[in-house]
């Protein structure tokens, strides 16, 4: 009868009052008869119902978000007010929940979801319903961090994020992210790993690196990192023919931590002709220099600088077009600042799983076609915009 109507109508198919939204309303409204009929034990208009202690008392409207749009129910409800129907429930269909996953991934916290959804749609989704949602992104992790990897990749970034986890109370706590440069020039990022308060060793980092290698990664050529403590131990005794490269912005940064304020701009100026020196040996002559001008002063900066010393120098052999990607965790850091928007919205999580599903999502919004700010690559799984 719809069909017949919508021809001699000339209704539409699909969009707003369409022909695919009346039949969805016709088939959801019909499961909820149905589904009322079997929690107060008797049809609609049946005498058995008289009299029965619970009956139908009503129906009230209810817009339900469906792939061809919002649809609006009549759902019927009971004098007991214990009917809970399960197919408006049931209806959440895959666009609601890449909805639901997609505004989770930009940072939004489950009740300015459910606002959002209810402002917008004026769809009524509880917070248990949303949360409910973002579980279901734990099982595509737990085999997107599985997933088998390539034998070789010229370069791989590590580098930390810190979130706010409660744990008996609000501590910090670092999560790592690997970014591999494919050999075909993509952007791979091959997974992430909760640390702890206290800073990671050798340990840890061999349990990671060795599970990169169970994956399927045989060898990476470079690894530029913050100077992880215990890193390159691991990284030694996983790949030995790997290069470890130290971040220079990040070493630049860590200098100021043992500086004055008004002298910033100075350690600077007199470092920079040792990041930027033509070779090596010309960078230790001109950290000599450094070292006679400011060793006096500030000691803590010479003992940072030496102590790096052997991750520092690798990026020196290479041109300039190659040093300016290897010499930084540069590469990594948009996806970085993807993540923080996110877990800033969340203020801290109530545990490690909360906080991985957080940067998990973010990863997932961003744009792997190519058209956005960068080519991403999460294989495995299939990213939303």
């Amino acid at each position: 009868m719809l069909v017949n109507r919508a021809r001699s109508e000339g209704l539409r198919l699909s969009g707003e009052g369409g022909l695919l939204q009346q039949l969805t309303k016709r088939v959801l409204e019909s499961a909820l008869e149905g589904e009322i009929a079997d929690h107060v034990g008797y049809d609609k208009h049946d005498a058995a119902g008289k009299n029965s202690g619970n009956s139908r008392n009503g129906r009230g409207g209810k817009t339900v978000l469906t792939d061809v749009g919002s649809v609006e129910v009549k759902v019927p409800r009971d004098v007991a007010g214990t009917f809970e129907p399960q197919i408006v429930q049931q209806r959440r269909l895959t666009g609601v929940d890449e909805m639901v996953l997609s505004l989770s991934a930009k940072g939004l916290t489950h009740g300015e979801i459910a606002a959002h959804l209810a402002e917008v749609y004026g769809a009524q989704v509880s917070k248990q319903t949303i949360s409910t949602i973002t579980d279901k992104v734990m099982d595509g992790m737990a085999e997107w961090q599985n997933r088998p990897l390539d034998r070789v990749y010229p370069v791989v970034f590590i580098d930390a994020v810190n979130v706010k986890i409660r744990d008996g109370q609000v501590t910090n706590r670092p999560i790592y992210l690997a970014l591999a440069v494919t050999v075909e020039g993509h952007r791979d990022i091959l997974g992430i790993w909760a640390g702890t308060e206290d800073g990671e060793g050798a340990k840890h980092w061999l349990r990671v690196l060795t599970e990169l290698k169970n994956r399927g990664v045989e060898d990476v050529l470079m690894l530029i990192c913050d100077g992880l403590k215990g890193l390159p131990q691991a990284v030694e005794a996983v790949w030995p023919r790997t290069v470890v490269q130290t971040c220079v912005i990040h070493l630049l940064r860590n200098s100021f931590r043992y500086a004055a304020r008004q002298d910033w701009d100075k350690i600077v100026k007199a470092l920079k002709p040792v990041y930027t020196a033509p070779m090596a040996e010309a960078a230790e002559e001109r950290f000599l220099e450094f070292t006679e001008s400011w060793g006096t002063k500030y000691p803590a900066i010479v003992k940072l600088w030496s102590d790096a010393w052997a991750e520092f120098v690798p990026f020196l052999a290479f041109d300039v077009e190659i040093r300016k990607v290897i010499c930084a965790t540069n590469a990594i850091e948009s996806v970085n600042a993807r993540i923080r928007k996110a877990v800033r919205a969340r203020g801290h999580f109530p545990t490690e799983a909360a906080a991985l599903k957080c940067v998990y999502m973010a990863l997932m919004s961003l744009d792997p076609t190519g058209k956005g700010r960068k080519r991403w690559i999460m294989r495995g799984q299939q990213l939303n915009p």
